[in-house]
């Protein structure tokens, strides 16, 4: 399977890049994992998380099952993103997209655009932490799907 990650944002801090690297390598034995980094406006109203949301929507990979990112989108339990990668496959659907807006947000449009809306909680964490939350789960639910001892 092949998944994107695009991502408002870029990592600053060393150790996120370290986690997001240590997760990206372990899951290139399930497929190819691509990492598309946008610029994040400073502005924080509306007119700005709508020109993030055009920038997403231009890199978005074509025939992609699209999971946006959103506090409004379905919890999932680890082992239901596993059998949800599984359902996937199983349709014929080998890409499949994460977006991660910015700190403000996603627009409207891509959240609407969306296939499957995600939440990871009702609380809030940093964009560049939840890319590292996104990785470690996205090879957790690839062990489980593989019957590994990783996810307990």
């Amino acid at each position: 399977m092949n998944i994107t990650v695009i991502c408002v944002g870029n990592l600053k801090e060393k150790f996120y890049k370290d986690a997001c690297n240590e997760y990206i390598k372990r899951l290139g034995r399930f497929g190819k994992i691509t990492i598309k980094e946008l610029s994040e406006s400073k502005g924080g109203n509306k007119q700005d998380i709508e020109k993030e949301g055009k920038e997403i929507i231009k890199v978005m990979p074509k025939g992609s099952f699209i999971i946006p990112l959103c506090i409004e989108g379905k919890l999932l339990s680890s082992p239901a993103l596993a059998d949800k990668f599984s359902e996937l496959a199983n349709g014929g659907i080998s890409e499949i997209t994460f977006i991660i807006g910015g700190s403000d947000g996603l627009s409207a449009e891509v959240k609407d655009m969306g296939n499957f809306k995600l939440s990871f909680s009702p609380m809030t964490f940093p964009h560049q932490l939840m890319r590292v939350i996104l990785l470690e789960q996205v090879y957790r639910a690839f062990t489980i799907i593989e019957g590994t001892a990783y996810h307990k």
